[in-house]
């Protein structure tokens, strides 16, 4: 039995991104600590229902304070000193370089981190790259550098990240490891059925502008105009990244008509149902997009960009189109398609489900996992 310690930046993601890998390290007799900094009464309570710990650490997940940061650095040391685990699997930014860092002064013997995207310091900006940007990405190379080739190894969702990562020096080649999407239980994003009428599009993400949602409210408006009956739905809670949207620049869209707007929702199963086709126009430096997994799962047509993880998941034509990323125009003509020619609803959400089924089941990706990490 090894005891493990999976780093995390949030309580929620802990158990939407994580559970099926929890339960299967409890299922094979490892004791499984779950860290995270805002575990709330009901995560808590999920995370024990899974046979695991949850346990509270320090983080601020979008804060740019290095003394804040230095000083949580330093607690979870001690904590992981105290804790003594034998293996630790770090995801996200900060939970991967200070994770790490932190666990190899501690003495745990195995140390591996996943790269799931590589985020807002990453994300190309255009031809006026923000000054703040640039700052983060230079400071995230530098730790980047210090923190992982002290991890056992680094586990990446696409070919294009472990190919930035590599090239640039910030992880050693022979530890770095390709493992492809993360999966979904396909059982519990299961195929609902095909919904033509009316065609409902639907963009599911955090509310960041690099995740192409202006570029899809505009894409909106043109197409409103011709098809008034079509519905254009948009899911997602604020968020504090530098990239966030406003909340008044989201109710004006809706105010005008053009999008619906729930927020946050827990479950975005009976969305996905109702939807036609799932939208992610992103630019930012995504892994695979879980909610294009979901989407595919649930037997959805795909419009994506032709961008480093997005592309990882629809072939065109297939099961769905890849526009270029800020094509506005080339977004709405790919969208018009579905609205013209509803039987490709049907046949391209067939194709995502056969897709999802080869290659985004989590149990198949859980267990090359486990193997990569002698577990």
């Amino acid at each position: 039995m090894n005891k493990v310690a999976i780093i995390g930046n949030q309580g929620f993601s802990m158990l939407n991104f994580r559970g099926p890998l929890i339960r299967a390290m409890v299922a094979r007799g490892h004791k499984v600590l779950t860290l995270a900094p805002d575990f709330q009464p009901s995560h808590r309570n999920e995370v024990k229902a899974l046979g695991a710990e949850p346990i509270d650490f320090s983080l601020s997940r979008t804060g740019l304070n290095p003394l804040r940061d230095l000083w949580d650095f330093v607690k979870l040391w001690r904590l992981l000193r105290r804790l003594k685990p034998d293996v630790t699997l770090a995801y996200a930014i900060k939970p991967v370089i200070y994770g790490t860092l932190a666990a190899w002064l501690a003495g745990v013997p195995r140390r591996f981190a996943l790269i799931e995207g590589l985020g807002y310091a990453f994300t190309p900006s255009g031809e006026r790259e923000p000054l703040k940007r640039k700052v983060l990405r230079f400071i995230a190379q530098k730790l980047y550098r210090l923190a992982l080739p002290r991890a056992t190894r680094v586990f990446f969702l696409n070919p294009d990240d472990l190919k930035e990562f590599v090239e640039k020096g910030l992880v050693p080649k022979d530890k770095a490891f390709l493992l492809g999407p993360i999966g979904v239980d396909l059982s519990h994003f299961a195929p609902a059925p095909p919904v033509k009428e009316p065609v409902t599009f639907l963009l599911a993400a955090r509310l960041l502008r690099e995740k192409g949602i202006v570029e899809f409210a505009q894409a909106a408006r043109r197409l409103r105009a011709k098809y008034p009956n079509t519905r254009f739905v948009l899911l997602g809670g604020l968020d504090t990244n530098p990239g966030a949207i406003r909340k008044e620049e989201v109710e004006a869209w809706v105010r005008e008509g053009i999008l619906e707007w729930p927020g946050h929702v827990p479950d975005v199963r009976p969305w996905l149902a109702q939807a036609s086709v799932f939208v992610l126009p992103s630019y930012y430096r995504e892994g695979v997009p879980r909610s294009i997994q979901e989407a595919m799962a649930m037997a959805r047509p795909v419009i994506t960009t032709d961008a480093p993880g997005c592309r990882e998941t629809v072939i065109p034509g297939v099961n769905g189109f890849l526009v270029p990323p800020r094509d506005v125009e080339a977004l709405a003509s790919a969208m018009e398609k579905f609205i013209r020619e509803p039987e490709l609803i049907e046949r391209m959400g067939r194709e995502s489900r056969r897709i999802a089924e080869e290659r985004f089941d989590v149990h198949k990706v859980n267990q090359i996992l486990l193997r990569e990490m002698a577990l």
